[in-house]
């Protein structure tokens, strides 16, 4: 965003098409709202941060981790014919760049994976929450949505709002352009090809035999607990702001206790060398921070003096106090216990731990569930502009998804179960070899007829 806030861009984007049109909105102000402090909070930028209060990077911390634990080792493809290797290509290009835009994704709610034709054939924007509209829901799909593009040149800022409407199977597109000489008002609108950049753009545009708008969405798989009637993703830290607050405060608190109890040596002034030339005294060689000068009221006789300043400090509490605000935040963000607080101090028995992570892992699922679907819906609208401009041969395709087990299921529970299946005769040795060790088969046979090899471990 550049010099507009997401409210404000919202509130001006009603007013805009207000002007054509009735459109029952999709979004509330009070979603908007939530959105730009997600954004600010992502970015260590909270209302509450000031000289006193600073950040601690949770929130970012947060949204990374789960971004993490969601595509860690996910391996994606598009195969089935010389269609689907022209799109694999595009496709592994935004593989490749899944992780932070996950984690954009997990910070601020959602995340827009949209493709687009160049003259160099088809590439894919990531539009965060904080630049994507949702306008209208057809059930669980958009069905209008608007995009903004804004860049600053010279003194004006310029803006293009790009809005897709779909109706009986109709993609309608429709490019707008402004440009705002003052911060923070989105301006006066102009022709769309008036602007260098964009010139090559249709003002509308209208497409036939489609179904769903050509984009992918991901919607974190939270519901918005401040607005229960919006149809978007919540951040994945949404429950947590009171207490991200907290912790931020908290954390500023152990900062002042370390700096405001800092060694220091109180010593008289009649110790110290006078300089005339800069009317100061003169302490020790580079010790300024280390000694404080004790000056005496008026009349008082200067005694020679020296104090040693050496108070204890409080740091046991207060970072008990930390960690458990630590833990609340774990469980308010579907965390582990000892994700982000200390796994060695905890008051929490086996079973809560066990309890959180199962927690973390059937979160973990239902992120790389929706994420899967958005990828899926992007691999169906890089198909469409494939068909519309004729970028490659027609053909079938299939997308196929690989994810990391070990996030999503308690691999030592499972190893567990499948020692207990071997004792029992239910799954053959080999094949617990072949699971866990990664041998083949004939491999995984051979060592079982070795008995000083087919140690179960």
């Amino acid at each position: 965003m550049i010099n507009m806030n997401y409210t404000n861009m919202y509130q001006a984007l009603q007013k805009i098409l207000n002007k054509d049109e009735q459109i029952d909105y999709a979004m509330s102000g009070r979603t908007a709202a939530h959105i730009e402090l997600w954004t600010l909070m992502y970015k260590n930028r909270s209302p509450w941060i000031n000289k006193k209060v600073q950040s601690t990077g949770v929130s970012a911390a947060v949204a990374g981790e789960i971004a993490r634990l969601t595509v860690l080792e996910a391996k994606s493809e598009v195969s089935g014919s010389a269609k689907a290797d022209y799109i694999n290509e595009i496709y592994q290009n935004v593989i490749r760049k899944l992780r932070i835009q996950v984690e954009y994704a997990e910070a601020k709610g959602g995340l827009i994976f949209k493709p687009y034709v160049t003259s160099n054939g088809i590439s894919v924007q990531y539009i965060q929450a904080d630049s994507f509209f949702p306008l209208e829901f057809d059930s669980e799909m958009i069905t209008r949505c608007a995009f903004l593009d804004q860049f600053r040149r010279n003194n004006e800022i310029y803006s293009r709002i790009e809005i897709h409407t779909l109706k009986d199977g109709l993609l309608n597109i429709r490019n707008r352009a402004f440009v705002s000489r003052t911060d923070g008002l989105i301006g006066t609108e102009i022709p769309v090809n008036s602007v260098p950049k964009w010139s090559e753009l249709a003002e509308e545009i209208t497409f036939s035999g489609i179904q769903k708008l050509p984009f992918g969405y991901f919607r974190v798989p939270l519901g918005n607990n401040e607005d229960s009637e919006s149809p978007l993703g919540a951040s994945v830290f949404s429950r947590a702001i009171e207490h991200i607050q907290e912790a931020d405060k908290r954390y500023s608190q152990i900062n002042w206790e370390y700096e405001g109890k800092e060694l220091a040596v109180h010593i008289g002034q009649s110790l110290l060398k006078y300089r005339k030339d800069t009317d100061s005294f003169e302490y020790p060689g580079g010790k300024e921070r280390l000694y404080r000068a004790i000056e005496y009221n008026t009349g008082a006789v200067d005694k020679p003096f020296m104090e040693v300043f050496s108070p204890e400090i409080r740091d046991e509490s207060f970072f008990n106090g930390w960690n458990h605000l630590m833990r609340m935040i774990e469980f308010d963000c579907n965390l582990a216990y000892g994700t982000i607080s200390d796994p060695n101090n905890t008051d929490k028995t086996a079973e809560e731990i066990k309890a959180s992570k199962q927690r973390s892992y059937s979160f973990v699922q239902s992120c790389q569930t929706a994420l899967q679907h958005a990828l899926e819906d992007l691999v169906d609208a890089i198909s469409f502009w494939c068909d519309i401009y004729n970028l490659c041969p027609s053909g079938s395709y299939r997308t196929s998804f690989e994810w990391d087990d070990s996030i999503v299921t308690d691999a030592e529970a499972e190893r567990q179960s499948d020692r207990q299946d071997v004792a029992m005769g239910a799954m053959p040795l080999y094949e617990y070899r072949m699971k866990w060790y990664g041998e083949d088969e004939e491999k995984a046979k051979a060592m079982v007829q070795q008995p000083e090899d087919a140690v179960i471990e």
